[in-house]
């Protein structure tokens, strides 16, 4: 066997068996990798290299916007941003059949594009109209599916770290991906609207939410007007040019920060355990880039890639064949594995078999962050599935039973994404981006 095929088969073994013994996928990945890299290289280079190869992975501008955003959503999720996005969404749907749970999805809509986390969306807003939905007699474990259903819907609408991460590793644009989240972002809400819509048709004793006055209304879209702003300060500034997105994040903490003190809902001695919380997702974030540095040279040296786009090209080499195949695997994938690691992983695989055949990389990363979005929703490791499944206090597999007609339309939607390329370039191309 030679050394090429050795580091390959050590890589694939090692992943697997680290995650079946039960260790978490960075250190899986990690320890796969580095094993791989020191039977290729020795000892003393292989660990030399390792240690390059991950501090390169890490030492890149672009991804200082990660914890600054991050930073952003837990100040935003503890600074009362959730309920004022909420009492907007309220205004905007309310008069919509099965109104609280379209609230509950335009809410997490609201607040997924200005904190850019479904778990921090689907915790923050659950927590606030499970309650409410229950009360007005929705079943509690559809009220806890729409929930879960909508919130990834924040992960496509920018700022999203899943869109920064796939920049790193494809080369793509970070503006022309995050603009081109927006109208897969929205037909993903829209599409859990239209669920929601045909199960309250059935149920009409499910009240509307009470009528508004007018002088209320605009009380309450004023009062959510400086949240919603930063949506527009961040993508604007980006796209005007006035500041990088990386410079945007840091923009998008101080503003964040700002309007929480002027709402007084933080006070001086709630900024250490923020600061500790959003610490805590950035170190697994930036320590998941660095190891998959590791395992990417890895592969490239195995010639993985090139094995993997032979083995797809031997079953089909119809573009329509090959990009259902792409986005069957990267559901399976998403069963299994959080987003960020995926993307990492996969996208350096399966990009070139896409390109080969003129796929747009830009569309090619929307594909597969909606992709993995849906994996987010759905067993084993779906992190929305169990964060909004443990606030809403109910067990995950009664709230999987309603969750099957969303993770259905939501799969249509997927491939109506896939087939109809527009929808992601359509923005970017507007907007000279592409």
């Amino acid at each position: 066997m030679d050394v090429a095929a050795l580091a390959a088969l050590i890589l694939v073994v090692g992943v697997f068996g680290f995650l079946l013994l039960g260790a978490p996928i960075s250190v899986a990945v990690g320890l796969s990798s580095a094993l791989a890299m020191v039977s290729a290289l020795g000892f003393e280079n292989g660990m030399l290299t390792s240690a390059q190869q991950m501090f390169r992975g890490i030492n890149n501008f672009s991804l200082l916007a990660i914890p600054f955003f991050v930073l952003a959503g837990v100040i935003m999720n503890n600074g009362g941003i959730a309920l004022r996005l909420i009492n907007a969404a309220k205004v905007l749907v309310g008069r919509m059949p099965g109104s609280l749970a379209q609230t509950n999805i335009a809410a997490n809509a609201l607040f997924g594009a200005v904190s850019g986390s479904a778990v921090a969306a689907v915790a923050a807003v659950g927590s606030t109209m499970g309650p409410l939905q229950a009360k007005e007699g929705y079943d509690k474990n559809f009220a806890a599916a729409t929930n879960i259903a909508s919130a990834p819907a924040g992960m496509l609408i920018p700022p999203s770290n899943l869109m920064i991460v796939y920049s790193l590793v494809s080369s793509t644009s970070i503006a022309a991906l995050f603009v081109a989240g927006y109208i897969p972002g929205i037909l993903w809400a829209v599409t859990c609207m239209v669920i929601v819509y045909l199960y309250a048709r059935k149920r009409p004793e499910l009240k509307i939410t009470e009528k508004i006055s007018m002088a209320v209304r605009a009380k309450i879209l004023v009062d959510a007007l400086p949240a919603l702003a930063l949506i527009v300060v961040v993508i604007g500034g980006i796209l005007l040019g006035y500041f990088t997105p990386t410079e945007a994040s840091c923009i998008a903490v101080v503003y964040s920060l700002v309007l929480s003190f002027i709402y007084r809902s933080i006070k001086i001695r709630d900024l250490r355990p923020i600061f500790l919380d959003s610490t805590r997702t950035t170190a697994i974030v930036m320590f998941l880039v660095g190891v998959s540095s590791i395992m990417g040279w890895v592969m490239s040296f195995a010639k993985i890639p090139a094995m993997v786009a032979d083995a797809m090209f031997g079953i089909s080499d119809n573009p329509t064949v090959l990009l259902l195949l792409i986005a069957v695997v990267m559901l399976i994938v998403g069963c299994f594995m959080d987003p960020t690691p995926a993307v990492l992983i996969f996208a350096p695989i399966f990009l070139p078999i896409v390109m080969s055949f003129g796929v747009d990389p830009i569309h090619f990363g929307i594909m597969m962050v909606f992709n993995l979005c849906i994996g987010t929703i759905t067993p084993p490791v779906g992190p929305v599935l169990f964060v909004g499944a443990k606030v809403a206090n109910l067990r995950i597999e009664d709230v999987i039973r309603k969750l099957v007609p969303f993770f259905i339309a939501l799969v249509i939607m997927l491939l109506v994404v896939i087939f109809v390329p527009q929808l992601s370039l359509w923005l970017p191309g507007v907007l000279g981006l592409t």
